[in-house]
C-alpha cells in the first residue's frame, strides 16, 4: 500500500532547492521507483488526487480514495488488501529512492509480528509491515517509529525492527536530497 497525497503539492520542504514542477516530477519519479520495488506484490495506491490516480492507471496499479490522513489511508489500504486475501500488509511511503524490494519485510506472513523500518533519522516509519487482520492503530508523523513499536506491543504483536538503508532512506528535507547522487533525482 503506497499513500500519495499529491505530486503537485508534495515535497514542500524542498521548495528552497526545487520549484513546484521539479518537486512534482521528483515525487512522481520516486513513487514510480517504489511501485517497481513492490511489483512482486498486490499493490494499491491511496490517493484522491486526479493526477496521481491517472498515473496509477497508466502503471496498471489499483488506486483507492484517500480518506484524508496518512493513518486513515493506511487503514483503508489495509482493508482493501485484506478483502483481496492478503495476509500481510506493507505500507511503504512513496519517497524511497533506494528501495529495491519489500521481500525482507514480508517473511512473517500472517504471524503476529509487526515489522518496522525506521527512517534514516531513526524517527519516522517509511515502511511498516503487519498482519492484515490485526487491530493495529497507525500513528504516523514525527516520532512514529517509537509509537508504532508501542502500538504493536499494546495489541499483543511482536516487533521486528529492520534497519535496511535501502528502505530507511526517505526524501523529506534538503539534506536528504543533497545525500542522493544527482542522477537519482
Amino acid at each position: 500500500m503506497i499513500p500519495i497525497r499529491s505530486f503537485a503539492l508534495g515535497k514542500a520542504r524542498l521548495a528552497a532547492q526545487l520549484d513546484g514542477a521539479e518537486r512534482a516530477a521528483l515525487g512522481q519519479r520516486l513513487a514510480e521507483h517504489v511501485v517497481r520495488a513492490a511489483s512482486a506484490f498486490d499493490t494499491v495506491i491511496v490517493s484522491s488526487d486526479t493526477d496521481v490516480r491517472t498515473w496509477a492507471v497508466r502503471l496498471d496499479v489499483a488506486a483507492i480514495d484517500d480518506p484524508g490522513s496518512l493513518d486513515s489511508a493506511a487503514d483503508d489500504g489495509r482493508a482493501w488488501l485484506r478483502i483481496r486475501g492478503c495476509r500481510r500488509v506493507v505500507i511503504a511511503h512513496a519517497d524511497l529512492p533506494l528501495a529495491r524490494t519489500f521481500v525482507d519485510v514480508t517473511h512473517d506472513a500472517s504471524q503476529p509480528v509487526v515489522v518496522i523500518v525506521p527512517c534514516h533519522r531513526d524517527d519516522g516509519t517509511p515502511v511498516l509491515s503487519l498482519p492484515a487482520d490485526s487491530d493495529f492503530a497507525f500513528a504516523y508523523g514525527a516520532g512514529s517509529f517509537r509509537r508504532h513499536a508501542a502500538e504493536a506491543r499494546r495489541v499483543g504483536l511482536a516487533v521486528r525492527v529492520v534497519r535496511d538503508p535501502s528502505l530507511a532512506f526517505d526524501v523529506d528535507v534538503p539534506d536528504d536530497l543533497d545525500a542522493l547522487a544527482p542522477q537519482a533525482y
